[in-house]
């Protein structure tokens, strides 16, 4: 009979040994009492009652990911392209996630099928391609309402993949070296045009430049000119003060005179007209210059 009892014993120590609990960090335990749910355990130790209580569900309540694969969808212009979505949720809620809904994630998953090929129903092909910040929160905003009530929260919804058909990809990859030649083209025009300015402003300044080194060059020379024709007046009127001062007579200045009149018919004159002073006294002149010919003995 001891060998019965220590074996009760036992059974009764690993019986209660199984029923504690220890709940860890990020984790909840949806616990029920004859079936019902009873309470949830949070982070701790609990004890759990025998046969009558039981630990209906784990929940992770880390963020999870959840990597769906592509779904056919036809857009606004009659395009069927691939898209696979990728949602970040979480579980706020264990009791509505355990008791809300059956398989939760599938249905998330055709929750996201179905909510993408109506958003993608009302777009055309470029847009969206170029809207995918668009589609991705109006995705989110629509399956956080609707998983509110199973206790899950979706913080974010992307658009992994967006796979059109091959002829569509081959028409854009063409459309778009076309468009980057196109801006070739127009970055060659503009940097010949920017050349040709540049050179015609050059030879502009140039010509400005060379324009303004004559002007300089005819005012230093006239300049020069007119510092020598003043410097003559001057070396005249210091002549003629000079001569007014030596007091000369009427036979200096008429001969002064016919120096001056000497000068002027250079040859280069075809006609003079000599005052008759001069005159009597170049008569006077050329008599003087016969006698001094005449020999002495006669």
């Amino acid at each position: 009979m001891s060998y019965v009892w220590i074996a009760l014993i036992v059974i009764v120590l690993f019986i209660l040994v199984r029923c504690i609990n220890i709940v860890p960090q990020a984790k909840a335990y949806v616990v029920t009492w004859l079936g019902a749910y009873k309470t949830t355990w949070g982070v701790g130790l609990h004890f759990k009652v025998p046969f009558l209580e039981r630990i209906e569900k784990r929940v992770s309540l880390k963020e999870q990911v959840a990597d769906f694969p592509p779904q056919p969808v036809i857009t606004k212009d009659n395009v069927t392209m691939q898209i696979d979505t990728v949602v970040y949720y979480q579980i706020t809620d264990p009791k509505l996630y355990t008791y809300g809904i059956e398989r939760p994630i599938l249905a998330i998953e055709n929750l996201s099928a179905t909510t993408l090929r109506n958003l993608i129903g009302d777009l055309e092909l470029d847009q969206c391609l170029t809207s995918r910040d668009l589609i991705n929160s109006k995705m989110r905003q629509i399956l956080d309402e609707a998983t509110d009530p199973w206790g899950i929260k979706v913080n974010r919804v992307e658009l992994k993949n967006i796979l059109p058909p091959k002829e569509i990809q081959q028409a854009m990859e063409k459309q778009m070296k076309a468009e980057r030649e196109r801006r070739e083209a127009i970055l060659r025009a503009e940097g010949e045009k920017r050349s040709a300015i540049l050179e015609a402003e050059g030879e502009k300044e140039s010509a400005i430049l060379r324009a303004d080194a004559k002007k300089q060059q005819k005012i230093l020379e006239a300049e020069g000119e007119a510092e020598a024709i003043l410097a003559v007046q001057r070396a005249t009127a210091e002549g003629i003060r000079l001569l007014n001062e030596a007091g000369p007579t009427d036979a200096v200045i008429k001969l002064r005179s016919l120096e001056a009149f000497a000068a002027a018919a250079d040859g280069k004159s075809t006609k003079i007209i000599i005052p008759s002073e001069i005159q009597s006294l170049a008569g006077v002149a050329t008599g003087l210059m016969e006698t001094l010919k005449e020999p002495k003995g006669e």
